[in-house]
């Protein structure tokens, strides 16, 4: 079903969209794209040629998704079994060629979520029942396993692999080639196989305008939950009675306390401030 305000022109003529599919105004399809029942599209999109939206998939506004990628697809997970779950994609989201990305599972959320303003470079996957927050980058090849969370300004760099349930912090790096099966706090710079931290994020925070005062609370931070004394509970405890401590560094000991399946770590001792 197209909106009363959709240019037919703008749709390419091989272009296949099922009855049932809304398409917002200003949206463009190219050639030999399919578009399935159930799929809703927002305005301002443009999709291109030989592209396959199906499912319980919504998208928003203002995206660009490559030729060749695959949206709302059953997702890899032996479990479906054609259950009707949702993928949602917000607005302004860059996806180029040969990106998957996957539905909920109804032994999950019931819905994978991505934001906005997100890059997914060629070949990157996005598997089921995972929240990816907004203006992340997502290199070439890497992949998403199942049930995974990414936070805001995130980005992780070509042939990454993520464990399912690992947890991705905020505004963190994860170097290329990275196997990461463990969380990984926000601020903080992650590589290697298995991935450890390095440090802070540092050329990115500088890059996103923190101010220097807050870098150092959040090495402080850093230092004591991974370089303290006593046990996880004890540095946790020191590191909440830092004076005049900002919210990023009470969001890193926050991340650390409630990671269930334990964050990465350093292999050598942290430099001094």
């Amino acid at each position: 079903m197209l909106d009363s305000k959709v240019d037919p022109a703008a749709i390419h003529s091989t272009a296949v969209i099922a009855p049932t599919a809304v398409i917002g105004a200003g949206t463009v399809i190219g050639p030999y794209s399919v578009i399935g029942e159930g799929v809703r599209i927002g305005s301002g999109n443009r999709i291109g040629s030989h592209v396959v939206i199906e499912g319980h998939t919504v998208i928003g506004d203002g995206n660009t998704i490559y030729q060749f990628a695959s949206i709302g697809a059953a997702p890899q997970d032996l479990k479906y079994h054609g259950e009707d779950t949702i993928l949602t994609i917000g607005d302004r989201n860059i996806v180029r060629e040969y990106v998957t990305l996957q539905p909920g599972t109804e032994g999950g959320r019931g819905k994978t979520v991505i934001g906005n303003g997100n890059l997914f470079m060629a070949c990157s996957h996005v598997a089921h029942d995972c929240v990816l927050g907004d203006d992340i980058r997502m290199g070439n090849s890497t992949g998403l396993a199942g049930h995974i969370d990414v936070g805001d300004g995130a980005i992780l760099s070509a042939l990454v692999g993520v464990h399912q349930f690992v947890r991705i912090g905020r505004q963190a790096f994860v170097s290329g080639g990275a196997i990461v099966t463990q969380d990984v706090p926000p601020y903080c710079l992650a590589q290697g196989d298995r991935a450890h931290l390095v440090g802070l994020n540092l050329v990115g925070l500088q890059r996103g305008g923190m101010s220097e005062e807050e870098i150092a609370s959040l090495k402080r931070t850093l230092r004591i939950l991974f370089h303290g004394d006593g046990l996880l509970e004890d540095r946790l405890a020191t590191a909440a009675g830092q004076p005049a401590a900002f919210q990023s560094a009470k969001e890193l000991a926050g991340f650390v306390a409630d990671s269930k399946r334990g964050t990465v770590s350093f292999r050598r001792p942290l430099k001094a401030a």
